[in-house]
């Protein structure tokens, strides 16, 4: 059956291998976001139309909000992949670094789905969240609570929309994608600065580098994402990979045994 699928942050990780899976059904349309025009495939299939999207950008949100409108009149699934991470300790970390954090990661996926919301009845909404949200991991704060408002934020429109929209977030554990170190890269000159935590910042640098090839492959993301499309009554969320588990059990303790934990987990592993 004919679907059209939006998805952003279509160039790496998850977003690419989403592309990749449902263009190979050449009756899907399938409109893919991207920001950086030299990572775009030099063949690219007649299903896949390929649109510019900084989620930093009101204007070029709404814009390919246009774009996807003015070419069809019903969006079967929206996928929320595009996301960054900022990383530092709360104290060093300027409020202009998590504002553009959630601006990426929070606030363009609700403007862009504001934006298409005309063509988004009876249609699914998946947000490419993270066990991030679940609100465990000191240094990357402004990604777990971006993560976390992400959530927040689209759990109440399920509730809230006459458009019998349905939302589901999707919480991966660590994924084998290029944002781990693209993360570094980023927010390297920020971590430079950071004196007194060189110790906890480098183990922190260390761990993001090795699961670009240690964390779980992008496949099973994708399998997850195959079984919520297909789905009629899917729910409103997912934990992909046991350490998404065990962080979403965790964070079921008082928040004071948390944090104990959570320290002594960081001091054993720094030694």
């Amino acid at each position: 059956m004919k679907k059209v699928y939006v998805i952003t942050g279509s160039t790496s990780g998850i977003g690419k291998a989403l592309v990749e899976y449902f263009s190979q059904d050449e009756t899907n349309t399938v409109f893919a976001g991207y920001r950086s025009r030299r990572k775009l495939p030099q063949d690219v299939k007649n299903n896949i139309k390929y649109f510019y999207i900084d989620m930093r950008n009101d204007n070029s949100v709404k814009e390919a909000a246009d774009f996807i409108k003015a070419q069809t009149d019903h969006v079967d699934t929206l996928i929320n992949a595009a996301g960054g991470v900022a990383a530092g300790p709360i104290e060093k970390i300027g409020v202009d670094r998590l504002k553009e954090q959630f601006e990426i990661n929070t606030f363009s996926h609700i403007e862009f789905c504001q934006n298409l919301i005309d063509v988004l009845e009876n249609s699914k909404i998946i947000n490419i969240s993270s066990m991030a949200s679940f609100g465990l991991f000191p240094f990357i704060s402004p990604y777990c609570a971006s993560k976390r408002a992400l959530d927040i934020f689209f759990n109440a429109f399920a509730i809230e929309n006459h458009k019998k929209i349905k939302v589901i977030s999707v919480k991966p554990g660590v994924i084998s994608t290029p944002i781990w170190g693209k993360s570094v890269e980023a927010n390297f000159k920020y971590l430079e600065d950071c004196t007194d935590y060189e110790k906890e910042l480098n183990y922190i640098k260390d761990n993001a580098l090795k699961n670009t090839k240690k964390g779980l492959p992008v496949q099973k993301v994708v399998n997850a994402i195959k079984k919520i499309d297909r789905s009629n009554h899917p729910k409103p969320s997912y934990t992909v990979g046991t350490d998404a588990k065990f962080a979403q059990i965790l964070s079921l303790l008082p928040q004071k045994l948390i944090n104990k934990l959570v320290s002594f987990g960081m001091k054993m592993r720094m030694k």
